[in-house]
């Protein structure tokens, strides 16, 4: 089951309504010749959100490759919109998007490939069409220090190296078929992963000698791994689209979560992940 990570305490899920209890207040008291007359009035009917309100959980479903950023993005939402939470359902693009297209409850899917986006619209799960938000290419990952002393994408083809790759029908996995092509390489994986954080993960624990993950992901972990820039990684790009779903649970606050991204907090955070312009 892919991870599923929460930024707000458990029961999330809320009711768009208050469930407050109507207050009975008493009127005025009137004299009139040697009787009272009271005067009351109704209860009043409980107060809901405002149609359109941002409140409740957004349920979001993203590529791997995004935990960083949409996790402190998810964060920053909370507290500007106090009421919501954000919850985030991390893993491969087309994984989650065969989730989808069988039914998994989402409001928003932000994903790593627009082939990965187009089999959720191709199945008319799309509202709005999407966006594309950032950018993002690959670098070789090896473990602190390069023990192995790899160089570049032709030690990917070396026998006596252990290599991890993406799966390929994942977009990472598409995506380093297209450069060792470009480059005439014939890799020889060892472990096929199904999403890039697994990927980098077999170099985290230095299970391998290298690894070609995004180069967000060698970002993100810091001095676990050193990144190898490699002639042609710059024009192998792989674009990341952002939509709304069609039966969206919360569609106010999936709206909200979207344009959030899409804004000049949203571009800045993932500028600062290390993510290409949209």
């Amino acid at each position: 089951m892919l991870p599923r990570i929460s930024l707000s305490p458990p029961g999330a899920w809320r009711a768009d309504g208050t469930g407050g209890v109507a207050r009975l207040r008493i009127g005025s008291v009137a004299v009139l010749g040697a009787g009272l007359l009271l005067t009351s009035c109704a209860p009043a009917a409980p107060v809901g959100p405002e149609p359109g309100a941002v409140a409740g959980t957004v349920v979001v479903f993203a590529a791997a490759s995004l935990t960083e950023a949409f996790t402190a993005l998810g964060e920053q939402f909370e507290a500007d919109h106090p009421g919501t939470s954000v919850t985030v359902n991390f893993g491969s693009s087309s994984a989650l998007a065969q989730q989808l297209t069988a039914g998994a409850p989402a409001d928003v899917f932000a994903a790593a490939s627009p082939s990965a986006m187009g089999v959720v619209d191709e199945a008319g799960l799309v509202r709005g069409g999407a966006t594309v938000f950032a950018s993002n290419s690959l670098r070789i990952a090896v473990p602190a220090g390069n023990p192995a002393g790899v160089t570049g994408l032709a030690d990917f083809a070396r026998g006596d190296l252990t290599v991890a790759l993406c799966a390929p029908e994942v977009p990472c996995g598409v995506l380093s078929a297209q450069v060792f092509a470009d480059a005439g390489i014939t890799p020889a994986p060892d472990t096929l992963e199904q999403d890039v954080k697994a990927t980098l993960v077999k170099v985290e624990r230095d299970e391998v000698d290298c690894a070609l993950v995004y180069r967000t992901d060698v970002l993100a972990a810091g001095g676990a791994v050193d990144g190898i820039d490699f002639p042609g990684a710059d024009e192998a790009v792989t674009e990341y689209p952002i939509a709304m779903l069609s039966d969206a649970p919360n569609p106010a606050a999936a709206r909200a979560f979207r344009d959030f991204v899409l804004s000049d907090t949203g571009t800045a955070a993932l500028a600062a992940a290390g993510f290409g312009a949209g």
